[in-house]
């Protein structure tokens, strides 16, 4: 029975995944957001319970791309297109524009499938992760929701900067830069410096910055990265 507990976490991540897409295509960006948030923390623990139950399987392995590919995939995606639909167009005569934040859905399927015949990604990634991805186009919506900052609106809400936030995106999902991964192989200080130092400065950032904090823990997670990488070497 306990080798089918993580599939059922992943179905379970595919489930919040299909509902988000639901919500964002009907423009309610939080409720999708959430489902999103729900999704990407069954897709954390599939994996805990399948390493922790020692039943991880192959088709574990395909079953959590495929779910990623809706939840971390599709839905960041669909978010820019509604948000690239929303924003302040210069190209008023055409409605293909918003089309463009679909890319973001393509590279994501272009990085699940290179990590899925990548045996060396078991314990770090190469790019940034989908989920972590995920999070950061879908901070957009929620910024421009919660935190009522003029300044931050009318970055958000520019055509250009969301182009550009596409554009980077994409590259990063499948860069070549070594990113620690947040799996423990023990709980000890010791080598797990960089992972807990985030998590904390993480934390902090949160609850100064509330959403506006994820694109820098992102940045904060690339560097951090590069740096662990530098003094490893």
């Amino acid at each position: 029975m306990k080798k089918y507990i993580p599939n059922a976490l992943t179905l379970l991540n595919l489930f919040c995944g299909c509902v988000a897409v639901i919500f964002i295509l009907n423009g309610n960006f939080i409720t999708g957001a959430f489902f999103v948030f729900l999704g990407i923390f069954f897709d954390f623990f599939d994996g805990f319970s399948a390493r922790k139950l020692n039943v991880q399987s192959e088709l574990g392995l395909q079953l959590d791309s495929l779910a990623d590919m809706v939840t971390s995939g599709l839905v960041p995606g669909l978010v820019m297109y509604k948000l690239l639909e929303t924003s302040d167009l210069s190209w008023e005569s055409t409605n293909i524009i918003p089309l463009f934040g679909l890319l973001i859905t393509l590279a994501s399927a272009y990085r699940l499938a290179k990590f899925n015949i990548d045996e060396d990604q078991q314990t770090y990634f190469k790019g940034l992760p989908t989920p972590a991805n995920a999070l950061l186009i879908l901070s957009l919506p929620l910024i421009l929701e919660f935190q009522n900052n003029d300044l931050l609106n009318a970055i958000i809400l520019n055509q250009w900067f969301l182009i550009g936030v596409t554009l980077l995106s994409s590259w990063l999902l499948n860069s070549n830069i070594k990113l620690f991964a947040l799996k423990f192989k023990a709980y000890g200080f010791k080598g797990n410096t960089t992972r807990y130092i985030f998590i904390l400065l993480s934390a902090v950032l949160i609850i100064v910055l509330h959403f506006a904090a994820i694109p820098i823990i992102i940045l904060l997670y690339i560097i951090m990265s590069v740096l662990d990488n530098l003094t490893t070497k």
